[in-house]
């Protein structure tokens, strides 16, 4: 008898083991869409702070979404909604997830992912310059992006952000072309310890190295850094002709 009451508990939980190893419903770029350009429940538009093409706006400091892998902006809606990135800016991002589904975030990610790819030079650094910003020294940056410091222990940053930034996914996002303001305030964050949702440390190891004077020249290297030749097929490897 004592077996016969153990059967269906053993089924329950081999049926719900099956569930929980049951792959994630694929993101719907279409849903994905009606909420960043309407938002969703209690979540307002995402468009509002990252404009309607997601390229970001140097203004307010936030990032281009648009092209950016599907893994890295799903990986970073997560952290915002478990508060292992924080956004100090009213913690709008934090609060932003977290009134969002998984499967909304999945849908999101799709959509963005998708967007215009190759476009660069977002950054019209004499107007960023009204911000407060200083401008870095172009060729340096790109110097520092393609061979690193050896003599101070910065390793080359393409080795994981891929040719001109274009980004390796699904861990390493892509850089090239991103918004000068938010590749200055990320790189601060990572050297100051601010941001730690890193896998394995990484960027704060690199970055606690940088000054700031490498920091600016990075930024307005990698902010126009072109996308180059390179086949679509091939962009996320290090395969493209310089």
């Amino acid at each position: 008898m004592t077996r016969l009451y153990r059967l269906p508990l053993l089924l329950l939980a081999l049926s719900s083991a099956a569930l929980a190893a049951a792959p994630a419903t694929p993101g719907n770029p279409a849903l994905g869409q009606r909420i960043f350009m309407n938002g969703i429940n209690q979540v307002p538009a995402c468009h509002n702070c990252h404009g309607k093409d997601a390229m970001g706006d140097d203004a307010l400091g936030t990032p281009r979404l648009a092209g950016q892998a599907e893994a890295y902006l799903l990986k970073q809606l997560g952290d915002f909604a478990a508060n292992r990135r924080m956004d100090k800016t009213m913690y709008v991002m934090n609060t932003n997830a977290r009134g969002m589904r998984e499967q909304d975030w999945r849908n999101l990610a799709a959509y963005l992912s998708g967007l215009e790819y190759r476009r660069v030079g977002l950054s019209k650094l004499e107007q960023v310059k009204e911000y407060g910003e200083t401008m870095g020294v172009r060729q340096r940056g790109r110097q520092l992006f393609l061979h690193g410091d050896p003599a101070r222990e910065i390793p080359p940053c393409y080795t994981c952000h891929g040719y001109n930034g274009r980004g390796l996914p699904p861990t390493y996002p892509m850089t090239g072309g991103q918004r000068f303001v938010y590749l200055i305030n990320q790189l601060h964050k990572w050297r100051a310890g601010s941001r730690s949702n890193d896998p394995d440390g990484v960027m704060r190891g690199v970055a606690k190295n940088l000054t700031h004077t490498d920091i600016r020249d990075v930024a307005t290297f990698l902010t126009s850094a072109p996308r180059g030749r390179c086949a679509e097929s091939c962009r996320q490897f290090l395969c493209c002709v310089w």
